[in-house]
């Protein structure tokens, strides 16, 4: 596995996931990173019963290992960092360590607050067009955020890790998307947050992820 460790020898995780699912990207790239087998379990958005029966909530990924089961994504790859530290997803230095922490919690609750608006709003009967464009622009703004971290830089904090699984599966709409994904989420993600030539940094990281392994 490129990038990744020795292949771990404990027993497969399980992990289910849903197709085009950026959470479940997220899980996939850290644990073949880190050489974990895993069992996929794909399911389907319209059949929940599985997730709910391991889990006792609906949301995707879940993981089950050796009978603990985790969900969220950032809960998972912290999971992950504990069960199997080597190669590490997390710096092992404190200072770099708490950057990457505040990365993650801007991501989660500052970059995906636009989005996931956006689709709220598209959902009313009549959205409000201004809001949208407001939250289209504070897209395309935060796209300049990644370019200037990524200056001189392979990864969002120089070496691979947890920061780069996190946003990968959502900034990747920017270079583009599957024609036969057709999640709303995902084509506001390729609409509104467009690379432009002077990404030149964050596009060459789209393609270097890209090219990275998955646990499935």
């Amino acid at each position: 596995m490129a990038g990744g460790g020795a292949v771990d020898a404990g027993p497969a995780v399980r992990l289910y996931r849903a197709e085009w699912s950026t959470n479940c990207e997220r899980v996939g790239l850290a644990l073949a990173y880190k050489g974990i087998a895993a069992q996929s379990i794909l399911i389907e958005y319209s059949n929940r019963q599985p997730v709910i029966a391991i889990s006792g909530q609906p949301l995707v990924p879940v993981i089950e290992d050796a009978g603990q089961v985790i969900n969220d994504s950032v809960s998972i790859m912290r999971h992950l960092e504990r069960r199997t530290p080597d190669p590490p997803l997390f710096p092992t230095d404190r200072a770099r360590a708490a950057e990457v922490d505040l990365f993650i919690d801007w991501f989660e609750r500052v970059y995906k607050e636009p989005p996931n608006a956006i689709e709220a709003e598209l959902g009313n009967e009549k959205p409000d067009e201004d809001r949208i464009a407001k939250l289209s622009a504070a897209m395309r703004e935060r796209l300049d955020v990644f370019e200037r971290l990524l200056e001189g830089r392979d990864y969002l904090f120089g070496e691979f890790g947890a920061a780069d699984c996190v946003a990968y599966p959502f900034l990747k709409y920017a270079a583009g998307r599957d024609p036969a994904d057709d999640e709303t989420f995902h084509v506001i993600l390729t609409e509104h947050q467009p690379l432009g030539k002077e990404h030149k940094n964050l596009r060459a990281w789209i393609e270097r992820m890209a090219e990275r392994p998955r646990a499935y």
